[in-house]
């Protein structure tokens, strides 16, 4: 797998995965010299290129100078994620847009989830393009891939958590009781949360929206949940 960007390479140079090289472009300096002296501090093997060879090997060409080669992504299990008295999982029912998983990893990660669950099918898998987008995120955050999602709210709930839908025709965010082990279900572009997994939710939250746009992005509606958790914790 391959991991494009200067924050997002800097980012997987932090953790404990095994990267085999890294692709740098000629004449590193400022992020990127910073990219090399801690790839070389790692003992990780780096291999200079001029721009045009790191542009044969990024498709997009958005690899800010700088690729990095690690084996595939490995998901975490679900019942490994979270735990913890204030524990908070986020999952995805049909996100499939990269940059909308990407962004969804993110925010995830800066408000101090336990990990983010996602589809084997029906939505996007952690790709290259999702690790970029996340700006090195997504190798920092635990991601549990299953089989169905409803499955997994069902298990959340049998360890203890509070799963709620993030989706129009609730409660609103700001008058529910956000104590405790707290799992959001954010849904896809379009569809937003299915029925059957709204059903097995406890409960339906809502953001209120006061323009004439009837919906908000799904990472900009998670990123409002998920600090209204962070808030609302905080203020106890």
């Amino acid at each position: 797998m391959k991991t494009e960007g200067r924050n997002a390479v800097l980012e997987l140079l932090k953790t404990d995965k095994t990267v085999e090289k890294i692709l740098l472009e000629r004449g590193a300096q400022g992020t990127l010299g910073k990219i090399f002296a801690e790839a070389r501090r790692k003992g990780v093997r780096v291999q200079f290129a001029d721009r045009a060879a790191l542009d044969r090997e990024s498709p997009d060409k958005r690899h800010q100078g700088v690729i990095a080669y690690t084996t595939d992504f490995v998901y975490t299990d679900l019942d490994d994620l979270g735990g913890g008295e204030d524990s908070l999982i986020v999952l995805c029912d049909g996100v499939e847009d990269v940059h909308n998983l990407g962004s969804i990893l993110r925010v995830a990660e800066c408000a101090g989830a336990d990990g983010v669950v996602i589809p084997k099918t029906k939505g996007a898998s952690v790709t290259e393009a999702v690790i970029r987008i996340s700006a090195g995120a997504a190798e920092h955050i635990p991601v549990a891939k299953v089989s169905s999602v409803n499955a997994a709210v069902e298990r959340l709930q049998q360890r203890g958590y509070w799963v709620y839908a993030l989706e129009a025709g609730g409660e609103s965010i700001y008058d529910a009781d956000l104590s405790g082990k707290v799992a959001l279900v954010v849904g896809g572009e379009d569809s937003g949360v299915h029925r059957l997994t709204r059903e097995k939710c406890d409960k339906t939250l809502s953001i209120p929206l006061f323009g004439k746009v009837n919906s908000l992005n799904a990472s900009v509606a998670l990123g409002v949940a998920v600090y209204e958790v962070v808030r609302a914790r905080l203020g106890r």
